[in-house]
């Protein structure tokens, strides 16, 4: 009986570190690097229309279509933090758009 109580024991033991291991590879930080076009949806974009995006692991730079850039950050799989002149926080959306705290969103294309 004991022998039988183990086996289960061990075989529920490693199912659960399968799945845990499949939950952490779903964690992967987001590749942001591309070509976002600003959707003016509730805000106008201030920003310009076009930005281009390049990332670093958690380092992300932002470019718009008129030569200003600011630096950003990664804070977490689905957020980013960026810095003066844009200053707004961004939620990475599941469609690889970005929806910042100032009212725009910003799609890949």
């Amino acid at each position: 009986m004991k022998i039988v109580s183990l086996s289960t024991a061990a075989i529920v033991l490693g199912a659960a570190v399968g799945l845990c291991g499949g939950a952490l590879a779903q964690g992967a930080s987001p590749n942001l690097s591309g070509t976002y076009k600003c959707q003016p949806q509730p805000v106008v974009c201030q920003w310009g229309s076009t930005v281009s995006i390049t990332q670093n692991g958690d380092k992300v730079s932002l470019n718009n279509d008129s030569g200003s850039f600011a630096d950003a950050k990664l804070t977490s799989n689905i957020t980013l933090s960026a810095s003066p002149p844009f200053n707004s926080e961004g939620l990475i959306m599941p469609n690889h758009s970005i929806q910042w705290s100032n009212g725009t969103q910003w799609l890949k294309q």
